[in-house]
C-alpha cells in the first residue's frame, strides 16, 4: 500500500517452502548488483579525479624508445613515488590571521586573503635508456669466466696423488713402464707442429711401445673448446682447458703432445706453473721456423687468403706472435728433416728419463727393476761383519765364482743380490729373465729372495733380462757342513773371507739341463761347460751376499775395476748425456776403433750433444787362447794415448764377468750388465761371446752362426731402453790406410784381417808393410799402416811371440 509515506507492508507469508527459497534468492542477487555498482561507480570517479590531482603527467606521457634487450624498471612507481616526495615538501598556504570568528577572510585592510606562494613540481625525469653499445656475448662471458676462475676453491676435497684413495704416480709409471710428460709444441700456423707430433706419435707407439697421445686445435674445436673462438681471452681460456686436459692425460703416464699456436707467452708460462704447482714434467718445444718459409709452405691455404684480405687478425701477420724465452727444445726444421726433429725429440725424452717408468739420474738408464744393488758392506759395520763370519760355516769359491761374487755384489746382475735361488734359475733357463718388483707394490716383491715356494702362486708383474745361470756348485761336503745353518762364509782359496751368504738354499744341481737350455750345443771339452762338468758338485747354494769389502786382484789393475756407483759417477763427470758401451775380449785395432768413433757420430746425428764411450774389457775368467787382461789394458791404454780414442769422451773400465762363450744367449747378459751402468746403447758387431767347437765331429767349426748373436740380441725381450748399433764386418782400405766397411765397387781394394789373422801376423812379429800393400799379408809377414797404433802393436806383438816361443 503506497501512501504519502512509504511504508512496507508485510506480505502474507507463503505456505508454499519454495517461495522462501525463491525469496532468499532474489535478496542475494539484488546485493551482489548493488555491490558490483558500487565498485565501478568508485573506480569510474577516481579514474575521473586522478588527473586533476596528480601534480605530475601521467606516465604515458613519457615517451621513452624501446630498449634492445632490456628489459625496463617500473616507470609508473618510479614517478609515483617522485610526486609523493615532491609534494610532500610543497609550502602550506597560512590561516588568515587574528579572525578567529571569521567563517572565511573578509576583503578588509586588517584581513587580507593569505597568498600562498606558488608551488612548482619538477616531474622526475624517466631513467635515461641505455646505451645501444652493449658487450657482445663473448666479452661477457670472457669476463663471468675471470671472475668464476678467481673464486677460492673452498670445500673441495681433492685426493693427492699417493695418498690411500689414490695411486701414486712413482708405482704407476713403473707398471707402465713409462712417465707421463706434456710436450707443449708452439709455433706459427705451418712451423710444422702437426708432422713433426705424428711423426713421433708413431715413433713412440709402433717402434718404441709407449702410451702417447696428441691434443691439437681439431680435436679440442669440436669439443671442449666449440664456445670459444679466437679474440685473446678465447685463447687465453683454449690454452688453459688444453693445459689442464694434458695434465690429468700426463699424471696418468701418457706421454702428452699440446699442438697448438698459443701465441701469448704468459699463457703458455701459466700452463708450465700449473704443471710445476702439481709435479708433472712440462717441456716448451718451439718450432723456431721463419715466417717467409711458413708462407712458403702454407699447407692450409691460408696465408694465401690473408694476402687476399680474407682473413684478418691472422698470428704472426696482423696479430702478434710471442716466442717462448727458456724452450727446452728448439727445432729449426727449415734446416733439418723431420726424422732428425723426431731423433732429437727422442733423445730428449730419454735423457728426462721418460721412456722407462723408473727414478733416472742424469740421463743414464736405471738398472733393470730400477733399484741399484751394491752389496759391498759399509766401512762402519764391516769389523763387526768379519767377527760373525769367522763363526761360520765356510764355503770355498773358485777363482769363476770369485768373478761371479764381484759381479752379483757389485750390482752388475741386478736385480739379482746373490746367487741364484732354484726358482729364479728355473725362470732363467725356461724364459731368460726374471720377475721383479723392486719397491714390494704387488705384494710378492720379495719372492726371489726367500726360500723357493714350489706352489706360489702369485707373482710381479715385470719381467727383466736375466739370461744366463748364475750359481754357486758346491760339494756333498760342503752340503752337509752347511746343514742348517742361518748364514755362511764365502772365503777365495786362500781361505780369506770374502761374503756372508744368508738363509742358504741347497738344491739339486742339473748341470745337464743348464748346459742344454743355456748354450744349446753339446760340447763337453766347451772350457766353460767342462767347468760345470767337473766332478763332485752336484748340488748349488742359493741366497743374498753381503761383501765383506770390494774385491781386489792386486794385479796393478784395480784402479781400472770401478764399481757400478763410480762408474755411473765418471760418466756424469764427463758431462754425458748419453752412453754408448762397446766391449771387446780382443786387442783394440783401427777397425774397432772406427766403430766406437762411428757410433758417436750417429748417436750425434740423432740429437745427442756429448755421448760418452764407455770401453769396456772384460775382466773375469777368459779362456787360455785369449789375450789376458794386463795385456789388453795396456793395449787399450796406448790407443787412447795416441788419440784414436779421445779421453774426453772415452771411459775405460774394467767389466768384472766371466765369459762363458755362450753365443746369443750369453750377449744378452754383456748388454744388460752395461745397462746397469747406465748405458743406453751397446754397440754389437759379428758373432759377440762366440768360439769354434772344441771336440766332437763340428770341432774347428763355429758354434754359432755369426749373425745370430747380434739380431737375438736386437729382438730379445726384457731389453728395456737399451738401443743397439750394429755393425757388419770392416775391411783394411789399401788406399787410404784405415779400416771401414767396403766399398762394393772397388772390393779388390780391401783386405780381410780377422782376428786369428792378426794373432798369427802378431806371432810373426809382423812389420809395417812397404807402400805397395800385399794381400797376402801373411806371406809378406808385414801389417799395413793404420791398422793398429804402433805402441799397441808392439804390446800385442810382444805377447803373441812369448807364446809362440813357449808353445
Amino acid at each position: 500500500k503506497i501512501g504519502a509515506t512509504m511504508e512496507y507492508e508485510r506480505v502474507p507469508r507463503s505456505e508454499d517452502p519454495d517461495d522462501e527459497r525463491r525469496f532468499r534468492q532474489r535478496t542475494l542477487q539484488r546485493w551482489r548488483l548493488s555491490m558490483l555498482l558500487s565498485f565501478v561507480t568508485g573506480v569510474t570517479i577516481t579514474g575521473l579525479l586522478f588527473p586533476r590531482i596528480s601534480p605530475c603527467a601521467p606516465q604515458r606521457t613519457v615517451d621513452c624508445p624501446v630498449c634492445p634487450k632490456f628489459e625496463m624498471p617500473d616507470l609508473a612507481a618510479i614517478t609515483s613515488s617522485a610526486a609523493k616526495q615532491a609534494v610532500k615538501h610543497c609550502p602550506v598556504c597560512p590561516q588568515c590571521p587574528n579572525c578567529p570568528s571569521c567563517p572565511s577572510c573578509p576583503p578588509t585592510k586588517e584581513c587580507q586573503p593569505p597568498v600562498c606562494p606558488d608551488c612548482k613540481l619538477q616531474c622526475p625525469q624517466p631513467p635515461p635508456c641505455p646505451s645501444s653499445s652493449l658487450p657482445d656475448a663473448a666479452t661477457v662471458a670472457a669476463a663471468h669466466r675471470r671472475s668464476m676462475l678467481a673464486r677460492p676453491m673452498k670445500d673441495i676435497l681433492e685426493c693427492a696423488p699417493g695418498a690411500d684413495c689414490r695411486l701414486g704416480s712413482a708405482n704407476r709409471f713403473k707398471v707402465l713402464g713409462q712417465k707421463g710428460i706434456t710436450l707443449w709444441m708452439t709455433g706459427l700456423s705451418g712451423s710444422g707442429k702437426t708432422t713433426i707430433a705424428e711423426a713421433l706419435e708413431r715413433r713412440l707407439l709402433m717402434e718404441l711401445g709407449k702410451n702417447v697421445y696428441r691434443i691439437d686445435g681439431d680435436n679440442l674445436r669440436t669439443g671442449l673448446t666449440r664456445d670459444l673462438g679466437f679474440s685473446p681471452d678465447d685463447r687465453a681460456e683454449s690454452v688453459r682447458r688444453a693445459s689442464e686436459v694434458a695434465a690429468l692425460f700426463s699424471e696418468a703416464g701418457v706421454i702428452t703432445m699440446v699442438t697448438l699456436i698459443s701465441p701469448y707467452r704468459a699463457d703458455r708460462d701459466a700452463a708450465r706453473a700449473m704443471h710445476a704447482k702439481r709435479g708433472i714434467p712440462f717441456m716448451e718445444v718451439f718450432m723456431d721456423v721463419p715466417i717467409s718459409v711458413v708462407k712458403a709452405r702454407d699447407p692450409k691455404g691460408l696465408y694465401a687468403k690473408v694476402a687476399a684480405g680474407l682473413i684478418k687478425n691472422f698470428t704472426g701477420i696482423d696479430a702478434p706472435y710471442e716466442p717462448p724465452a727458456r724452450a727446452e727444445v728448439v727445432l729449426k726444421n727449415s734446416e733439418m728433416s723431420v726424422e732428425a726433429c723426431v731423433d732429437s725429440l727422442v733423445a730428449t725424452l730419454r735423457r728426462a728419463g721418460v721412456l722407462t717408468g723408473h727414478a733416472m739420474e742424469g740421463g743414464l738408464l736405471p738398472p733393470d727393476g730400477g733399484a741399484h744393488v751394491n752389496l759391498i758392506v759399509p766401512e762402519a759395520e764391516l769389523p763387526a761383519k768379519l767377527a760373525e763370519a769367522a763363526t761360520l760355516p765356510r764355503v770355498p769359491l773358485t777363482d769363476t765364482d770369485t768373478n761371479w761374487l764381484q759381479v752379483v755384489g757389485e750390482g752388475w746382475a741386478a736385480p739379482l743380490r746373490g746367487f741364484m735361488r732354484e726358482g729364479v734359475l728355473v725362470q732363467a733357463l725356461h724364459f731368460n729373465s726374471m720377475l721383479v718388483d723392486a719397491t714390494n707394490a704387488s705384494g710378492a716383491g720379495d719372492y726371489s729372495v726367500a726360500q723357493t715356494q714350489w706352489m706360489q702362486s702369485d707373482f710381479p708383474l715385470e719381467r727383466v733380462s736375466m739370461p744366463i745361470p748364475i750359481v754357486l756348485p758346491i760339494t756333498d761336503f760342503t752340503r752337509r757342513a752347511i746343514a742348517k745353518a742361518k748364514a755362511v762364509t764365502l772365503t777365495n782359496a786362500a781361505g780369506q773371507p770374502l761374503a756372508i751368504l744368508r738363509d742358504p738354499e741347497v738344491y739339486e744341481l742339473r748341470v745337464r739341463e743348464l748346459i742344454s737350455r743355456t748354450f744349446g750345443v753339446i760340447d763337453d771339452a766347451h772350457p766353460y761347460i767342462a767347468q760345470l762338468l767337473a766332478p763332485g758338485k752336484d748340488f748349488a747354494l742359493g741366497g743374498e751376499v753381503e761383501l765383506l769389502g770390494r774385491i781386489k786382484y792386486n794385479d796393478g789393475l784395480d784402479g781400472y775395476r770401478l764399481t757400478v756407483d763410480e762408474l755411473r759417477s765418471a760418466f756424469k763427470k764427463k758431462g754425458a748425456d748419453v752412453v754408448y758401451a762397446f766391449q771387446t775380449r780382443n786387442p783394440t785395432h783401427a777397425g774397432h776403433a772406427f766403430l766406437m768413433k762411428d757410433s758417436r757420430a750417429k748417436l750425434q746425428q740423432r740429437g745427442y750433444k756429448n755421448p760418452v764411450l764407455w770401453l769396456s774389457p772384460l775382466g773375469g775368467w777368459t779362456k787360455k787362447s785369449d789375450v789376458p787382461l794386463d795385456v789388453r789394458i795396456k793395449q787399450h791404454h796406448e790407443v787412447m794415448a795416441a788419440g784414436e780414442l779421445h779421453p774426453d769422451w772415452t771411459v775405460m773400465a774394467i767389466w768384472p764377468s766371466p765369459m762363458i762363450y755362450g753365443g746369443p744367449t750369453e750377449v744378452q747378459f754383456h748388454a744388460k750388465s752395461r745397462r746397469v751402468a747406465g748405458a743406453s746403447f751397446f754397440t754389437v758387431g759379428r758373432d759377440p761371446a762366440g768360439m769354434p767347437y772344441s771336440s766332437g765331429p763340428l770341432e774347428g767349426e763355429d758354434l754359432y752362426h755369426p749373425d745370430h748373436g747380434r739380431y737375438v740380441l736386437m729382438s730379445s725381450p726384457g731389453v728395456g731402453q737399451m738401443k743397439f748399433l750394429g755393425f757388419e764386418k770392416v775391411y783394411y782400405d789399401k788406399k787410404d790406410h784405415t779400416m771401414r766397411t767396403p766399398d762394393k765397387s772397388r772390393m779388390s781394394d780391401f783386405i780381410s784381417i780377422s782376428g786369428s789373422k792378426m794373432r798369427k801376423l802378431a806371432a810373426l812379429g809382423a812389420k809395417p808393410c812397404p807402400p805397395q800393400i800385399p794381400s797376402d799379408l801373411i806371406a809378406a809377414k808385414c801389417i799395413p799402416p793404420g791398422f793398429m797404433v804402433d805402441k799397441g802393436w808392439q804390446i800385442v806383438s810382444d805377447y803373441y811371440q812369448r807364446q809362440a816361443r813357449a808353445n
